[in-house]
């Protein structure tokens, strides 16, 4: 473990902080009904995790096969596609949204999500992919009927081009990240995250003591800590885990206001975020209890011994659990709850 801050703001959030993400699922799960393509996915108990790391129990979300996807995103941009079309008022939801073309840049899932969404929906996807950004999601999204650019040498670059040329070609922005004058759209974004919240809560057969949650921008992070607070209260404490090389929210908490951050590539391809989302920032100014830091050796570490234990994943998502293991200390009475938001790359 790199570092750790408690956050100053709990309970109150950062100043002219309002907007925040949404905290109750049941819209989303209604709209998500309607998808044959949906299904809860598992809440796994690791005792023996658990022991190794000295706290009494270890609940994980598992999020590898969302929808077939392969990771949480399938839940976030494809929601919001999905009630742009339902909008429209179409008898046809599979032609609703035919002529719309959706603009993003994306690490890899969230592009995965916006290309499922759009060619549920008639709608085509275009999504700008950094140079870090490995082939094999390229071909992926491909796959998807996406047509993929290439720009920038990471994460911010690629968003600023797919941003300028939505802009220049009147396409629809369907970003996970939200900043001043964008937020509608990533709103809904955030709001798909919930339904995983809501499983897990419904799931877990009692109230976790900590919540370890890993983050990018931070949405969901974000979505995951309001629907813990509706349900929960105060009573868990929710820590945010952010590579070293990208404390985009830590910093943000510590100055008290959203900050840009620097530093060099990190093997958390997904967490690689150097600006945080807006309205991210301002749920977990009011909803998270401390902040903390991971390396990417910490992060590898984790991926070799949970795929040990047959669940294989990635840096990124493992974060949350690899704070466990990076000397973050519990007390033995904790029940923790994680996610494991990915699976590996190579499938």
């Amino acid at each position: 473990m790199h570092e750790m801050i408690p956050n100053p703001w709990r309970g109150r959030g950062l100043p002219g902080g309002t907007l925040r993400p949404l905290a109750g699922a049941s819209a989303v799960t209604a709209l998500l009904s309607r998808c044959p393509a949906h299904a809860a996915t598992p809440l796994l108990s690791l005792p023996s995790l658990a022991q190794e790391c000295g706290i009494a129990e270890l609940w994980i979300k598992d999020e590898r096969a969302r929808m077939g996807l392969g990771s949480f995103k399938a839940l976030g941009a494809a929601h919001a596609i999905a009630r742009e079309a339902v909008a429209t008022g179409s008898p046809d939801l599979s032609t609703a949204l035919k002529g719309r073309t959706f603009v993003t840049a994306s690490a890899g899932n969230h592009g995965l999500s916006v290309a499922a969404g759009a060619k549920l929906f008639g709608a085509k996807a275009m999504i700008f992919l950094s140079e870090a950004v490995p082939e094999a999601f390229s071909e992926r999204l491909r796959a998807k009927g996406a047509e993929v650019v290439r720009a920038g040498a990471d994460y911010e670059a690629s968003m600023q081009a797919a941003a300028a040329t939505a802009a220049a070609q009147n396409l629809t922005l369907l970003s996970d990240s939200t900043w001043p004058g964008y937020t509608d759209l990533p709103l809904r974004v955030m709001e798909g995250y919930l339904q995983l919240a809501a499983e897990a809560a419904a799931e877990i057969p009692q109230p976790p003591t900590h919540i370890l949650l890993q983050a990018g921008v931070g949405g969901l992070a974000a979505a995951v800590a309001a629907h813990a607070r509706l349900v929960w209260g105060d009573a868990p404490q929710i820590i945010v885990v952010e590579p070293d090389a990208a404390p985009a929210l830590l910093e943000s908490i510590r100055a008290g206001r959203l900050v840009d951050t620097t530093g060099p590539a990190s093997n958390m391809g997904r967490l690689d975020c150097k600006t945080p989302s807006m309205v991210a920032l301002n749920g977990l100014a009011h909803d998270a209890d401390h902040f903390l830091t991971i390396t990417d050796t910490e992060a590898e570490a984790t991926v070799a011994h949970l795929a040990k234990h047959g669940l294989p994943t990635t840096p990124s998502g493992c974060a949350g659990v690899a704070a466990l293991y990076a000397g973050l200390t519990l007390p033995a009475t904790a029940c923790v709850l994680a996610i494991l938001s990915e699976g590996p790359e190579d499938v």
